[in-house]
């Protein structure tokens, strides 16, 4: 189940990341010696495994050092010309130190001697691994301010519609063009045409341009048509995402007003990520990231003009029943017009990557139809995915009005997706966008049968991610309350409290959601879009089965976070079956063994860490309270009390990747 689009950030979200790079995995040795290696095309990587477990059967020396292969790999063939960045061919700089060699012997020649023989070119430094962290990097920063400022736009929407049921109805409104996006062909642009538009860049005469020109056509014809429609049926839609919503007449008009606001923001949607797949072709990765940026800012701005005429929900009570049409308009173009600026912002760095944007209707016999074969088995599987949303938002608006009216505010849709936006961060930053960076390598690696640095790349991603996944999704655990009532306090004490006990359902779920997420790029660069549909079903069913019962069984205040709960468990289920697929489509062991060494000893690592700093932050809740000063003590003070519990404990378990990463960030400190 991933999230609406605007947390996926492209991405994630999508589908990208996309951070300096603890990401890129696996000891990629996949060139030869780079004084004999003869200059390759773009896209085509010799690769010479050195596996240190031994898989190619050739006993090897272990590597100390999990990122070393980063600084090996940065080596590019020699010559005179550029070093190429695997993205798009872009020039690189070189890495520091690089100089130049030492003179070769004289050659042996009858006397008198010839004259000693000029001095090797330098190689060029900065290739395929220097643009990978380059990109993370990028990838990374422009997705963590999105998040941030995502964060603010959260905490002004809590503030100004509060956590009950006008706050419900923009949630839910918001969420359809999202929905409704991916459901069409917003999946199929996210998974299925990178590998296309790669593969259009490396075997096309213009570079793939013409190929990106009809996708960018057809994506504007086909989303221009489905506004039309959606908008006309925004009653019927309101209603499919919540009944109780739709059944009360003062909450549906509202909604259906947000939902007629917001709609159009599908289009944008389709042209913003088209255009942010084809840069990401080209290797330009941080437009995709960083103009969500500008969304949250116009959005930020709209509520904040709300705020300042209507004041908080908490003192001018506003409810269904008492905001004003003009007040409805306001939030309503300014949510649209975020995503209008978001998309506009992309065609200056289109233009700048060399990429000339025109019309063409010409989309038979051009491979589009393959992609459109491909692509029908993402629809099916987001399709599953939404079906579970869909169900969800039922369940959660539901429980979330009968919760409120039985005086227990802060347990309705609201909440749920406040929560799963503090939840989903890590997982944008750490997997997301390192994924979107590494896709397009994959991609050319299983395009070229290379299923060892397929492997490896998998391998090295899922444990080096996990050594930030695994201690936040404990965090989350153990001081989910501070965070929420720190961040979300305009909801009142009992509503904030609410938020917190959602946000700690969630928390371990992250380690197999971002899991999952690694493991069906690898699908998607093998062209396999079915198998992560059926995976998807499993996953959906699992959800929506438990959050049933969740519904049925358990009091309204809790059924939220008893969702949230079931959201993780799915999870599990459905990255055990999609590791068990992905081992026999690929015909060899993943590594498994030690992938899943390291993650029990970051769990063990991450249990006394989160014990002793929840303990902390209840201490200090318990003598402060939980207002601000009290919420940003208890999460200061537990979280420094977690984070070194954890860091020592895990370098006494001798976890590796821990201190490869360390090692890296003190040397990039140059310390």
């Amino acid at each position: 189940m991933q999230a609406p689009y605007d947390r996926e950030d492209g991405r994630d979200p999508g589908d990208g990341d996309p951070q300096a790079d603890p990401y890129p995995a696996g000891p990629y040795h996949h060139q030869q010696h780079p004084y004999q290696q003869p200059q390759q095309p773009q896209y085509q990587q010799p690769y010479a495994p050195r596996d240190p477990q031994g898989w190619s059967g050739t006993p090897q020396q272990p590597h100390q050092d999990a990122f070393a292969h980063l600084f090996r790999d940065q080596q590019s063939p020699a010559g005179p010309g550029p070093a190429q960045d695997p993205g798009g061919g872009y020039p690189t700089r070189p890495a520091p130190g690089a100089g130049t060699l030492a003179p070769a012997p004289a050659a042996q020649q009858p006397p008198p001697p010839a004259p000693a023989a000029e001095p090797a070119p330098a190689p060029k430094r900065g290739g395929k691994a220097a643009g990978i962290l380059r990109s993370s990097a990028i990838m990374a920063a422009g997705t963590l301010v999105s998040r941030l400022t995502g964060f603010v736009r959260q905490l002004v929407l809590v503030a100004a519609l509060g956590a009950a049921v006008l706050g419900d109805t923009y949630t839910v409104a918001w969420a359809l063009p999202s929905m409704i996006f991916i459901l069409t062909i917003g999946g199929g642009l996210n998974s299925v045409f990178v590998p296309q538009l790669v593969r259009a860049m490396k075997n096309d005469d213009d570079g793939g341009d013409a190929y990106a020109n009809r996708l960018l056509t057809l994506v504007i014809v086909v989303l221009g048509g489905l506004v039309v429609a959606a908008v006309l049926a925004a009653p019927l839609l309101v209603r499919m995402m919540s009944a109780k919503i739709a059944d009360d007449p003062a909450a549906n008009e509202v909604a259906v007003t947000f939902a007629r606001y917001f709609l159009p923001t599908i289009f944008f949607m389709g042209v913003h990520v088209v255009m942010g797949q084809i840069l990401n072709a080209r290797g330009s990765f941080g437009p995709m990231m960083w103009t969500p940026v500008l969304n949250n800012i116009v959005v930020i701005f709209t509520f904040g003009m709300f705020l300042w005429v209507y004041g908080t929900q908490r003192s001018s009570e506003l409810g269904v029943t008492t905001i004003t049409p003009e007040g409805v308009r306001l939030l309503g173009i300014g949510t649209l017009l975020g995503l209008v600026v978001q998309a506009l912002s992309m065609i200056p760095y289109l233009r700048a990557a060399g990429f000339r944007m025109r019309l063409r209707f010409d989309w038979r016999g051009h491979g589009m139809g393959k992609a459109a074969k491909l692509a029908k088995w993402t629809v099916l599987f987001v399709f599953a995915n939404q079906a579970g949303l869909v169900v969800i938002t039922q369940f959660a608006t539901w429980a979330g009005d009968n919760a409120e009216r039985a005086g227990f505010p802060g347990t309705g849709f609201i909440a749920y997706n406040s929560a799963l936006l503090i939840w989903q961060m890590p997982q944008a930053i750490i997997t997301v966008s390192v994924m979107a960076a590494l896709l397009p390598r994959i991609s050319r690696s299983a395009a070229d049968g290379d299923t060892a640095a397929v492997r490896d790349d998998l391998s090295h991603g899922l444990r080096t991610s996990a050594v930030a996944i695994v201690p936040i999704g404990f965090a989350f655990v153990a001081l989910g309350i501070p965070m929420c009532t720190l961040l979300f306090g305009s909801a009142g004490d009992e509503g904030a409290r609410s938020f917190g006990y959602i946000l700690m359902a969630f928390g371990l779920g992250l380690i197999p959601f971002s899991a999952q997420y690694v493991v069906l790029r690898a699908f998607y660069a093998y062209e396999d879009t079915r198998t992560p549909f059926y995976n998807t079903v499993i996953v959906s069913a699992a959800w929506i089965v438990l959050s049933a019962v969740s519904f049925v069984t358990l009091p309204d205040r809790w059924v939220v976070a008893g969702i949230a709960f079931s959201y993780g468990i799915a999870y599990g289920l459905g990255v055990s079956v999609a590791w068990r697929r992905l081992r026999a489509r690929m015909g060899t062991d993943l590594d498994g063994a030690r992938v899943v060494r390291t993650y029990i000893r970051l769990a063990g690592a991450s249990i006394p860490a989160a014990l002793l700093g929840g303990g902390a932050g209840y201490a200090i809740t318990g003598a402060l309270g939980h207002g601000t000063i009290g919420s940003l003590a208890a999460l200061a003070g537990g979280g420094a009390v977690l984070l070194a519990v954890f860091y020592l404990t895990a370098r006494r378990m001798r976890v590796e990747e821990l201190t490869a990463m360390v090692g890296m960030v003190r040397s990039r400190l140059g310390r």
